[in-house]
């Protein structure tokens, strides 16, 4: 286990750190291979911080954004993470940035597989590093508890960047990013906000089944530090 924890009063002094942080590794990753990839998470936590890195002064040129996971949607869709990105990340001085999504025309994201894996290994991977979320049910990325096509995300051995999900109680399928993926990058985050989702990441820290607080392997494994970064509200 490799996590390391830190915990801010509130969100503002957290996305304060976090975009310092996320910047410079940006700046790090271009000065040293020329560009810069990162994978970021939908959702409501993570907008203020989108905010703030489209006013970072770095050569966005030079960045790859891609999403952890997208709901199957349209990406004119509300609940798009792709829209999300767009209209908080992908403007000011990160509008250079080049944004490449999970998203295809295929009927469900199992059939999409092929296509959006090639996608990022043309044009993302490997990734200097990937932002994530949690959920008060313990899930990060989309990997639900008890979901369709968890299994193959949560493998190892699953040779394709990114896998479809349909998950139980959730709405709408998924394509995510697979476990082994977001494991291969040099950098992994985790941002959440709020004592619910404190006691959920303290219950998945002490040894159970992944399959019941997913983020749990995120949490339990020796590939790559975790940086946790938590405010109270």
């Amino acid at each position: 286990m490799a996590w390391v924890m830190h915990s801010f009063a509130d969100n503002e002094k957290l996305v304060t750190a976090l975009t310092l942080e996320i910047g410079a590794l940006l700046s790090t990753a271009i000065q040293e291979r020329g560009r810069a990839a990162i994978a970021v998470s939908g959702g409501s936590t993570p907008r203020t911080l989108f905010d703030a890195l489209s006013e970072l002064d770095i050569p966005w040129s030079q960045v790859v954004v891609t999403l952890v996971d997208e709901r199957w949607v349209e990406t004119d869709d509300p609940a798009s993470n792709a829209l999300l990105v767009k209209r908080h990340l992908l403007r000011g001085l990160a509008a250079s940035a080049l944004f490449v999504g999970l998203k295809s025309v295929d009927r469900n994201p199992f059939a999409a597989v092929a296509e959006v894996d090639a996608r990022l290994r043309a044009d993302v991977l490997p990734l200097d590093m990937v932002v994530l979320g949690m959920g008060d049910d313990g899930h990060t990325a989309s990997f639900f508890s008890n979901a369709e096509g968890l299994d193959m995300a949560l493998s190892m051995q699953t040779p394709e960047a990114c896998a479809g999900i349909r998950p139980n109680g959730a709405p709408h399928e998924r394509m995510t990013l697979t476990l082994n993926t977001l494991l291969g990058a040099r950098h992994l985050l985790l941002h959440c906000i709020g004592a619910k989702k404190l006691s959920v990441l303290q219950a998945a820290m002490q040894p159970g089944p992944v399959n019941d607080l997913p983020v749990r392997a995120v949490l339990h494994q020796r590939k790559v530090s975790l940086e946790i970064y938590h405010a109270a509200n």
